[in-house]
């Protein structure tokens, strides 16, 4: 299936379309992010929908989403954030079960297991203090806040509407342990939805026991572009898959009668003109609804990155557009409409001198990728790092390593450069990082061969926002005759967003149900439910070891 740029008009738009076959129904997925590259895979492995009969429109020149990995060792790689996974994340390794790794001997999944059976995590320095390790901190949790916990994790989602965390705990919560590497594993503030917090708890408690130490936390071999993205699409572009890049949708033009919603044309943009895709009744639509990474702006390492806003990019505005009168279709805004709550600044070093990783190698006690999120418990950045496994890139040279890093308080004066994070470069943000390690008289050595890019991302945590139920819209939304809705921005019960699980498990609910399938995504993992699980979070709070 080809979408022919050549009939567009030059003010009018025009509908067009080539079909290869007119009886086959055609399957557009709007975004070019994992959740739409799974959805065209089930299409493909679980729907028998053949490969040309797919086309994924993207905004940008990247497939991937906020899947990215990017650079080179002469300007720099830049990592915008890595997903955390964990063995439960069954959508996902289901899926990945079926994709080549790109050695062609075995899966991605197999790839991954194997990896990790090989370099388990194991964190040796989660917290530091005073530039001194923390070996397995403690919680710190009075009896009243773990009996918060508690009844968190049993209370009904609707009993909590639109609450915050912080309206659930006492100050002192916010100044514990616990507190300290929850917010920092999974980048919580406690403005955020205390029904998102509690799903959190529900979800990961298996992994509670070995929190401080962030056991059971998985990793791809390399960055999640290099070991996801690149793999998947290879395996969609051999069957034939049509990636439309530098294509922005900008509007979905439905019929609508007797309450029933039919998508009949896809208005579009590309290269300054303007499109329309016709749609028919039998063709499908998968929408990914808003992006955590729209608006995301690099600075140097002279420069700070700037602000941008929802409409430095298309994404919210196409969700806004057709959510406009249809409340079916969510609340955009209550996600979208809150930069100050949602933002944070991740930073990618490529390193040419081995000093750091020298130096973190020996406060922290792990090689690379051994150790995990390291975060400085005194930073008034809230800043952590994480030193992954080198190479982090496919084709990195043995002399180049790779940092990675990022601040939850990018308002607030630094410890040692005495400015907000979000308005420092790439140099005044490693010069902080070197300060809490205790590195100052190697950072001119350090500096010298670095080159660190922040990266600032306004909606990075929109997910978290407080909400209501309707704020989200349901997978297939009521009324819905041939679109869908995928990604992290879309209603799952009981799954938690801000994780590839969620996006893909979106995926999975919409192509089943659109094609009718009879089968369902496997369910939610539950330990929550094991009475094995909750014995080592229960011990685990209590201060009472795994």
């Amino acid at each position: 299936m080809v979408i022919p740029m050549t009939t567009i008009a030059n003010e009018r738009p025009a509908a067009h379309r080539v079909h290869s076959a007119e009886d086959d129904p055609k399957h557009y997925l709007v975004g070019g992010g994992v959740a739409s590259l799974a959805a065209a895979a089930f299409l493909i492995r679980d729907g028998d929908v053949l490969g040309h009969d797919i086309a994924i429109l993207e905004e940008s020149d990247v497939i991937g989403g906020s899947l990215d990995g990017s650079g080179t060792p002469q300007t720099g790689y830049v990592l915008r954030g890595g997903r955390m996974f964990e063995s439960k994340y069954v959508c996902t390794f289901e899926l990945f079960s079926s994709i080549p790794a790109l050695s062609g001997d075995r899966s991605v999944t197999q790839e991954i297991f194997d990896w990790n059976e090989t370099l388990k995590t194991s964190s040796k320095s989660r917290l530091m203090r005073d530039g001194h390790r923390e070996i397995a901190p403690k919680f710190g949790l009075s009896e009243n806040q773990i009996s918060t916990i508690e009844r968190l994790a049993l209370e009904p989602e609707a009993m909590l509407g639109n609450a915050t965390i912080s309206d659930q705990f006492d100050p002192d919560f916010f100044k514990t342990d616990f507190w300290l590497m929850w917010c920092t594993t999974f980048a919580f503030q406690p403005w955020h939805s205390a029904v998102e917090f509690k799903r959190y708890l529900v979800r990961f408690a298996h992994l509670v026991g070995g929190f401080n130490r962030l056991q059971g936390i998985m990793r791809t071999p390399y960055n999640q572009y290099d070991s996801l993205v690149r793999p998947l699409r290879n395996w969609l572009a051999e069957r034939g898959v049509v990636f439309e890049m530098n294509t922005t949708v900008t509007n979905l033009v439905f019929l609508e009668a007797a309450g029933v919603k039919t998508v009949d044309q896809i208005a579009f943009e590309r290269g300054g003109l303007a499109g329309r895709i016709a749609v028919r009744p039998i063709d499908r639509v998968f929408v990914t609804l808003g992006s955590m990474t729209e608006g995301a702006s690099l600075g140097s390492m002279d420069a700070a990155p700037s602000v941008k806003s929802k409409a430095d990019g298309g994404a919210w505005t196409l969700w806004e557009t057709i959510a406009a009168g249809r409340p079916e279709f969510g609340r955009p805004g209550v996600f979208s409409d809150h930069i100050d709550q949602s933002k944070w600044i991740s930073f990618t070093t490529t390193m040419g001198d081995p000093t750091l990783l020298r130096i973190v190698r020996d406060l922290t006690g792990n090689v690379p990728g051994e150790g995990g999120l390291v975060t400085f418990a005194q930073s008034n950045w809230l800043a952590s790092i994480v030193i992954p496994h080198q190479p982090h890139f496919i084709g990195q040279p043995d002399d180049v390593s790779v940092l990675w890093g990022y601040g939850l308080h990018v308002d607030t004066p630094g410890n040692f450069v005495k400015k907000p994070m979000s308005a420092c470069s790439g140099r005044e943000i490693m010069t902080e990082a070197l300060g809490h390690l205790g590195a100052q008289r190697e950072a001119e050595t350090i500096l010298s061969r670095a080159i660190c890019i922040p990266c600032m991302m306004p909606f990075i945590t929109s997910q978290f926002m407080p909400r209501v139920t309707g704020d989200r819209p349901d997978v297939i939304p009521k009324g819905s005759r041939n679109f869908a809705f995928i990604g992290q921005y879309c209603e799952l019960p009981e799954d938690v967003v801000f994780t590839v699980e969620y996006s893909i498990r979106s995926a999975q609910t919409a192509v089943y149900d659109m094609l009718n399938l009879n089968r369902k995504p496997p369910a939610v993992y539950r330990g929550a439910f094991d009475p094995r699980v909750l014995y080592r979070a229960f011990r685990a709070l209590h201060g009472l070891g795994a």
